[in-house]
């Protein structure tokens, strides 16, 4: 069951439909279907935690709910993700303290064998032992990283991360990692301490998650000044976040540069709105048919090895 209204028998209908609107999309562009780099599995009392969060949310949102738009079982919301012709996900997922990286690392690991269109993600926190299992994780075959600056409240230039930080660059891993402030800033949140990293390791695949918002600006130049760094689209410039911290329309020359690095990402299942309509609020930017099948396919396909 999803939290989106409807009365028994039509939600199937309606799930149907949606999944035929969001196919029709990535269909209409030619593409083979959708690479999302932000999606989130996690185990389930974890991901029961996540929404408790985000029920709470309005408080820190003004006043505007956030109601899951796929609150479902585990083995339903695969079914829905593949129905929509995602070819390839992530299961991000963060610690919010020390000494859980590695147990969710763990179950990371049976979750990839179990479901082989995600990409194996793995996660990490400052702390003693952080070098010794991203090694045992790029070893096992992780894919990709997840970092939640703002969950974890960690600075992300901590002296603990650096060995970690120094191996995945060397691994080529990308680091999908929640630095900006949205939806709302913590003490080790900005641009400035993911430039302070980067500059000690300037070819770290950093992707910026939610295009870096709010400080859009600063993490695009950070992308423009790092041939590694991308930004990963989630959530941004759909009629939720625009309402929040709008994308501001005079750096969009500079987004349509970057064509070649951003990459769809969606929050999927943590998200307050269909699925589509990501989709829908990426087209609507009238960057070109060019740039949509880049983001929404080409550019993760690439960066991941997919054929």
């Amino acid at each position: 069951m999803t939290d989106r209204e409807s009365t028994p028998g039509e939600e199937t209908e309606d799930v149907r439909d949606e999944a035929r609107e969001v196919r029709d999309f990535w269909e209409g562009l030619g593409l083979p279907g959708l690479v999302d780099v932000h999606t989130h599995f996690m185990p389930e009392r974890v991901l029961r935690k996540v929404w408790d969060y985000f029920d709470g949310l309005g408080e820190l949102t003004g006043g505007i709910e956030w109601p899951i738009a796929y609150r479902a079982d585990e083995d339903e919301r695969l079914a829905l993700i593949r129905e929509f012709g995602v070819r390839a996900f992530t299961a991000m997922l963060y610690p919010h303290k020390a000494g859980m990286a590695e147990w969710l690392n763990s179950w990371a690991v049976g979750f990839a064998r179990r479901t082989p269109d995600c990409l194996h993600t793995s996660t990490l926190f400052p702390e003693p032992g952080v070098e010794r299992y991203v090694r045992e994780a790029v070893e096992a075959g992780t894919r990709v990283f997840k970092a939640h600056v703002q969950v974890g409240a960690y600075d992300p230039a901590d002296e603990l991360l650096d060995p970690a930080w120094g191996l995945l660059a060397e691994a080529g891993v990308p680091v999908v990692i929640h630095c900006g402030s949205g939806p709302s800033p913590g003490k080790y949140t900005g641009p400035a301490p993911a430039a302070a990293v980067l500059r000690r390791h300037p070819q770290l695949r950093f992707v910026f998650a939610h295009m870096g918002m709010p400080e859009y600006e600063d993490f695009l130049g950070l992308a423009e000044r790092h041939d590694e760094v991308r930004l990963d689209t989630t959530m941004a410039f759909t009629d939720f976040s625009e309402r929040l911290a709008p994308f501001p329309t005079g750096l969009l020359p500079r987004l349509a540069d970057l064509g070649d690095r951003v990459l769809l990402g969606t929050d999927f299942p943590n998200i307050p709105y269909p699925y589509v309509h990501q989709l829908h609020a990426l087209e609507r930017l009238g960057l070109g048919d060019d740039w949509l099948r880049a983001v929404c396919h080409g550019n993760g396909a690439r960066l991941f090895g997919l054929r």
